[in-house]
C-alpha cells in the first residue's frame, strides 16, 4: 500500500499526538498537512470516562485548532452504537462515570437499576461496592455483560490508575463471564468509524504507538497500519511482536516529511 493513496488517518492519542498536555514534535504540521492534501483524519480513544468535546478541547488547548467534537471517537461512543442498534431503547446498567452515562443517553439507550438487558463496564471512577455488586449479580444471572475497553491502567501525570480492564477481572473472577469488548484492540472500533465517516477500508490508516492495541486493531480490521516511536514502542520491540505494522516512523514529523514529499 502506498501512502499516497490513503484518504482517512485514524490516530491513537497518547503516546502519538501528545504526552501528558504537550504536543509530540511534529504533530500539529503532520495534521495541517492533512489538511491541506484534502485528507481526513479522526482520534480514537479506549478511555470512556469523558464524552469526545472533552478530548477536543484539550486538543485545541494544545493549539490543535481545527479539532472538534467531530473528529473524536470515543470507546463509549462505539459500545452505545452497537447495543442501539443490537436492541433500540435497550434498558443498561451502566458501571460509569455521568459522563459516559450522558453519551449512552443521547444514544437513546435507557439506563436503569433494574431488570436490565444489558450489563456495561466503562471506565467507572465513580465505581462504588453497591455498584460493582449489583452488576455481578445481574450477570451471574445470565444478563450479557459488555466492555467498552479492556486497558488495565490509565496513564496519568502522577502515575497509573486503575481501568476498566482491571474491574473487568474482578467481575470474572465472580461471576466467571468474560464480556464482549468494544475498544482497541477490538477491529468493531475500526467498523464503527468506516461506517460513521463512510470511510473506504483501503484508503485508510491506523496510526498509533502500541503493536498489541492501534497495530493488532488495525490489523484485524484489514486497513493499513502505522506504528510511530514516540510512545511505547521502541524499534527493537518491533520484529518480537505477532502484529507486524505496514509502515515504521520515528514520529508524526518524519511521517509528515515523508507524505509531503
Amino acid at each position: 500500500m502506498e501512502l499516497s493513496l490513503i484518504r482517512t488517518f485514524l490516530l491513537d492519542m497518547d503516546g502519538t499526538v501528545y504526552l501528558g498536555n504537550q504536543l509530540l514534535p511534529g504533530a500539529k504540521d503532520f495534521l495541517n498537512t492533512l489538511r491541506n492534501q484534502g485528507k481526513r483524519f479522526y482520534f480514537l480513544t479506549n478511555n470512556s470516562s469523558h464524552r469526545a468535546s472533552f478530548y477536543a478541547q484539550k486538543l485545541h488547548n494544545m493549539g490543535v485548532v481545527s479539532c472538534t467534537r467531530s473528529h473524536i471517537i470515543t470507546s463509549g461512543e462505539v459500545c452505545a452504537f452497537y447495543l442501539k442498534n443490537m436492541k433500540p431503547r435497550a434498558r443498561v446498567f451502566l458501571l460509569g462515570t455521568p459522563e459516559l452515562e450522558i453519551e449512552f443517553l443521547q444514544a437513546g439507550l435507557t439506563l436503569v437499576h433494574e431488570d436490565p438487558d444489558y450489563v456495561v463496564l466503562g471506565f467507572d471512577k465513580t465505581l462504588t461496592y453497591e455498584k460493582l455488586n449489583r452488576a455481578c449479580q445481574f450477570i451471574r444471572k445470565g444478563i450479557p455483560f459488555f466492555a467498552t475497553h479492556p486497558d488495565l491502567v490509565c496513564p496519568t501525570e502522577n502515575g497509573p490508575i486503575l481501568d476498566a480492564g482491571s474491574i473487568m477481572k474482578a467481575i470474572e473472577a465472580f461471576t466467571g463471564v468474560t464480556p464482549k469488548i468494544f475498544g482497541k484492540p477490538y477491529p468493531e472500533m475500526i467498523d464503527y468509524v468506516l461506517h460513521k465517516t463512510q470511510a473506504q477500508r483501503e484508503e485508510t490508516a491506523m496510526i498509533g504507538d502500541r503493536l498489541y492495541t492501534d497495530i493488532a486493531m488495525g490489523r484485524q480490521a484489514g486497513i493499513t497500519t502505522i506504528l510511530v516511536l514516540t510512545g511505547e514502542t521502541s524499534k527493537e520491540d518491533v520484529p518480537k511482536s505477532r502484529w507486524q505494522p505496514d509502515f515504521v516512523f520515528s514520529s508524526l514529523k518524519e511521517l509528515e516529511e515523508h507524505i509531503s514529499r
